[in-house]
């Protein structure tokens, strides 16, 4: 499947809920398996329909153990980076906790390239239908969290650089070059980006 980019109108808009009957439908579940292995392709952490041209309220997330293998240990606890089991999220309603707001780079498979520091809660409660369209609550913290925000905004068309410090949005290559080794309280002085 092909991922749009920003710029595409499906990335702005709120996608449509969908019924249970819908969701146990053959279509749907196509869908689902079809999005699984796009997101593994790209390679990511999650994927909303929304990014693959469908204007619906379904994400599929999983971030895999070999995703994050290579990181220094400081690395993972800082973000409370653990690995999320595959899992879809349907209709999802998202809570956010009324306690500390963390910020991090995030990337996004609909802006190939770049990256930001994206002020996020740093946990969650989101009650939504599963791949069966049975409900499920996921209380959620740390990295998961955060994906969780990212992809339910991606389905009420929203996308991270509406929620980025402008002054951190960098290329890939940019953030490697110059910011990867630093701390978020780092970068954050050395850009100023509250100014």
């Amino acid at each position: 499947m092909k991922i749009v980019q920003v710029g595409d109108p499906v990335l702005r808009q709120t996608g449509r809920t969908l019924t249970k009957e819908e969701i146990r439908s053959r279509e749907i579940q196509d869908l689902i398996a079809a999005m699984r292995e796009t997101m593994y392709d790209a390679p990511g952490v999650g994927l909303a329909a929304p990014q693959i041209g469908l204007s619906i309220q379904l994400a599929v997330i999983e971030d895999k153990p070999e995703y994050v293998k290579e990181a220094p240990p400081g690395f993972l606890k800082e973000r409370e980076r653990k690995p999320v089991t595959f899992h879809v999220i349907i209709n999802p309603k998202l809570t956010l906790s009324e306690g500390e707001r963390v910020s991090f780079y995030e990337g996004c498979l609909s802006l190939t390239g770049f990256t930001a520091v994206v002020p996020r809660a740093r946990s969650v409660r989101v009650e939504c239908l599963d791949h069966r369209g049975e409900p499920r609550t996921i209380e959620a913290s740390g990295w998961y969290a955060r994906i969780l925000q990212h992809e339910i905004d991606h389905l009420n068309g929203t996308v991270y650089i509406d929620r980025m410090h402008s002054r951190t949005f960098s290329t890939t290559d940019g953030f490697n070059a110059f910011w990867k080794d630093k701390s978020v309280a780092e970068v954050k002085r050395l850009l100023d980006w509250e100014r």
